[in-house]
């Protein structure tokens, strides 16, 4: 069942996103797909993280963090992030030239939108945990860009629409 069930998710589209959190229990950054809108009043999103990733406790113990939507170009990044590429956690961070967020998170400067906001709640769902998060600021790229996908276990650029 377990295999069964990842390879179906592999056959799930998502978004690729880098969440990342700054504050009292430190700094950190991780590639996620599991993000999903929940509600516009208040603005709250659900984002899904294994409760053995290192970041985990780090997210938690902020209590905020900044989801940032990638773009096409970004697969580099999302990759580094995810630790695809073999660098340290400590220096994957430290290679994006992040910019500090209106509600003090790290932003990709060129994301296509960057939501900062506050972990409202918390339930663990088996080996992950749901976090609910109130959004506080969102920043929207000013044009717009290919967005970036997850879909078979592999990333895939997702052309821009064009005008109808």
């Amino acid at each position: 069942m377990k295999q069964d069930f990842r390879d179906a998710m592999a056959r799930l589209s998502a978004a690729v996103n880098i969440i990342t959190t700054d504050g009292p229990a430190g700094r950190a950054a991780m590639t996620v797909s599991a993000v999903s809108s929940v509600s516009d009043d208040p603005a709250t999103v659900l984002v899904c993280i294994n409760v053995k990733s290192a970041a985990h406790p780090i997210l938690v113990g902020n209590g905020r963090l900044c989801i940032n939507i990638l773009a096409g170009h970004h697969e580099d990044v999302a990759r580094m992030i995810a630790g695809m590429t073999g660098l340290a956690a400590e220096e994957r961070m430290a290679q994006v030239g992040w910019e500090t967020g209106d509600y003090g998170q790290p932003v990709l400067p060129d994301a296509l939108a960057v939501l900062e906001g506050d972990i409202v709640l918390q339930q663990q769902a088996g080996t992950h945990s749901v976090l609910f998060v109130e959004i506080r600021h969102i920043r929207l790229a000013a044009s717009q860009a290919d967005g970036l996908a997850y879909f078979g276990r592999r990333f895939h650029r997702m052309a821009v629409g064009v005008g109808a």
